[in-house]
């Protein structure tokens, strides 16, 4: 029985390597099957147009690079998608499909194609960061790009308006498996993104490390998720006050130790950090985190993980730029939602082919090149090549398979018996106060009687 299921496991692998439109149909329908109502409601004649045909279209225009919702009532209305004929449809009857009900569905099959990428590809994820962590993630925001004044109402408004902006996305990273875990979408683009922030953080398994500017959570929320059991780790903010607790180590450039965040009463964190500085060619380094251990985390390896929230930025961009959502197809918030939402599903399937490649290339995933890949794929595979097998094979002499122009994270090593251990008996947490400014919100209970008990998440070794 395991050999049938690895068989199948390996078919369904190869149907992606050689036809990525065959692969999405397939879990299009799966979708469509466990989501479709037992029976339909409402006067009318059934739709002409099945649900399945909508959604794939939209998804392979995605794919090639199409810029409109025209360029999907073409795809449908003239060439048809594979077995299935060209379907005699009005392009406003598409727009109208595409508004009433394509959010939600789009969102779901981003799940499933999600969950489905995450098992099939999960050899060639990158387990070899952070391993005392259940998962390595990136939190960040990017705001959308404006729309174009398609309405009436929007010509109106002034160029530069941030009424042209159609909100920000907040994303989760995985960093390990190079895939989009969650995306959310705020409305107002200038809206405080600390609360989506911290509902992304909230779905995720215990014991995982978020990789994230401390702005994004503030004194109290990097409270937070030390109560939640999270790990993290973040560049020190300027301006950030703090009081030395232990020194594990310290020279003339370099410091490791615990401190506590807040000098000053009105604004002070409860649990104490891990403060890591040091300066590679005159540049001076400052990492938090709350995996308090140096053992467990050396300081090189804190900042080569903080340089991975990088990924998500290029996530972003891959998103913006190659895959074109740059580009709103409308001023309608229900089609700006699906087009982010296909967007960020081929945004899956083509980093998935990234890292296989990698993989099998045995090169560093950013060795690959993502534009070329965003460029060459869709076309080889509606060609019925396999663009993985060719790359592998060809991508150093063709340009696919390069050296990443990425900067090489530099940080000293600190031998391990010239670290002092943390004195036993050490408090490492104290009642906190929390400054109330605009866009803040406290976590706990006012009474603050939680932290006479709460112990930090911590293998700290003491003397």
């Amino acid at each position: 029985m395991n050999d049938v299921l690895h068989d199948q496991s390996q078919q369904e692998q190869q149907k992606l390597k050689s036809n990525i439109a065959g692969f999405l149909q397939d879990i299009i329908e799966d979708w469509e099957n466990q989501n479709r109502p037992t029976e339909r409601i409402g006067p009318g004649r059934p739709a002409t147009l099945p649900n399945f045909v909508l959604w794939i279209s939209v998804l392979l225009c995605v794919l090639q690079g199409f810029t409109s919702q025209l360029a999907i009532w073409r795809l449908i209305r003239w060439t048809g998608i594979g077995s299935h004929g060209a379907y005699a449809i009005s392009d406003q009857a598409v727009y109208n499909r595409l508004a009433n009900g394509g959010t939600e569905a789009m969102q779901g099959l981003f799940h499933q194609i999600t969950h489905a990428l995450t098992e099939r590809f999960a050899p060639y994820a990158q387990h070899h960061l952070a391993k005392f962590a259940a998962g390595v993630y990136a939190i960040d925001g990017s705001t959308l790009d404006k729309i174009g004044r398609y309405l009436p109402l929007l010509r109106k408004i002034p160029d530069g308006d941030s009424q042209l902006l159609p909100g920000k996305m907040v994303g989760l990273f995985d960093i390990r498996a190079q895939q989009w875990r969650e995306m959310v979408h705020l409305p107002n683009p200038h809206q405080n993104d600390k609360v989506a922030a911290r509902e992304l953080a909230d779905q995720l398994p215990r014991g995982s490390l978020l990789l994230a500017d401390l702005g994004f959570f503030g004194l109290h929320g990097s409270d937070y998720l030390t109560v939640q059991e999270y790990w993290w780790i973040s560049r020190l903010r300027e301006k950030t006050s703090f009081e030395v607790i232990h020194a594990f180590y310290e020279d003339d450039t370099t410091f490791d130790g615990l401190v506590w965040l807040g000098k000053y009463r009105a604004d002070q964190a409860a649990v104490a950090v891990r403060l890591v500085r040091f300066t590679v060619k005159q540049t001076q380094y400052q990492y938090l985190t709350n995996v308090l251990n140096p053992w467990t985390l050396p300081i090189q390896e804190i900042a080569q993980l903080y340089a991975r929230r990088w990924d998500i930025e290029m996530a972003f961009r891959m998103v913006k730029q190659y895959l074109k959502l740059h580009i709103i197809w409308s001023a309608k918030p229900e089609i700006v939602l699906l087009q982010v939402w296909a967007v960020l599903i081929i945004s899956q399937v083509l980093q998935a082919i990234r890292l296989e490649i990698a993989g099998l290339a045995e090169v560093d995933p950013f060795d690959v090149s993502l534009p070329l890949l965003v460029q060459y794929v869709p076309q080889l595979t509606l060609e019925n090549k396999n663009p993985i097998e060719m790359i592998v094979r060809d991508g150093r002499e063709l340009g696919f398979i390069r050296p990443s122009r990425r900067i090489r994270i530099e940080a000293p090593i600190i031998p391990e018996d010239k670290i002092r251990p943390l004195p036993e008996g050490t408090r490492l947490v104290r009642w906190p106060r929390y400054a109330q400014r605009k866009g803040t919100i406290s976590y706990f209970p006012s009474d603050f009687r939680f932290w006479e008990t709460f112990q930090p998440p911590t293998t700290v070794t003491s003397t």
